[in-house]
């Protein structure tokens, strides 16, 4: 059941109010409908963007110097396997630069109840039982121990990472629909990597 009001948080009037005057209505209006669509939200900030949480990461919300990003936590299941992740800078639909680039107010609000109700059924649902056996490592691909070959720093530190946390970066890199895009995602690998960080580090504190 929704709750019959969420929760704002002063820190997000503070974000709209110091953001540029071009995206201060675009976030005013995608916060009035995230509210409308979701009446039990609550704001919260979370790596200096405003997120919007119900049982659960809902959405969230940013401006950039020229553009503003929304998105959806679960965009994927929400707008199909091509959708952004919640990583991504131009958001799940597009750079955002005036009111006449966001999708119809109805669109959104029935994004919002599909992404209500995923998080109302994980919180019903039973939690999964633990996987008896761990996956099987998989194959490293030659692109990524080429690059990681040519950075002494990046190879020692991926050498000693655990199966699941080598298999986080080859799954992300495989699962690239385009060479252009596995590219990206290689040379932003590799920094992470040679820094000693997951794929999901963004998160892990969160």
């Amino acid at each position: 059941m929704i709750g019959i009001m969420g929760t704002k948080d002063g820190r997000i009037d503070l974000y709209i109010a110091n953001a540029a005057p071009f995206a201060q209505p675009i976030l005013n209006e995608l916060r009035e409908i995230i509210h409308e669509g979701c009446p039990g939200v609550e704001e919260t900030i979370k790596w200096s963007r405003p997120f919007f949480v119900y049982k659960g990461m809902l959405c969230y919300m940013s401006e950039f110097k020229e553009h503003c990003a929304f998105g959806f936590w679960k965009g994927r299941e929400i707008l199909g396997a091509e959708a952004a992740d919640a990583s991504d800078s131009r958001g799940q639909f597009g750079r955002i630069t005036s009111l006449k680039d966001l999708p119809p107010r109805r669109t959104i609000l029935n994004y919002m109840k599909k992404a209500r109700q995923l998080n109302e059924a994980a919180e019903a649902a039973p939690p999964k039982p633990k996987p008896r056996n761990l996956k099987a490592p998989l194959p490293v691909p030659d692109y990524l121990n080429a690059a990681l070959r040519k950075d002494k720093k990046a190879s020692a530190a991926f050498e000693s990472f655990s199966p699941s946390r080598r298999r986080e970066y080859v799954e992300w890199l495989t699962e690239a629909k385009t060479e252009a895009t596995r590219q990206r995602r290689l040379e932003t690998a590799i920094g992470w990597i040679a820094e000693g960080k997951s794929r999901n580090w963004k998160y892990e504190k969160c």
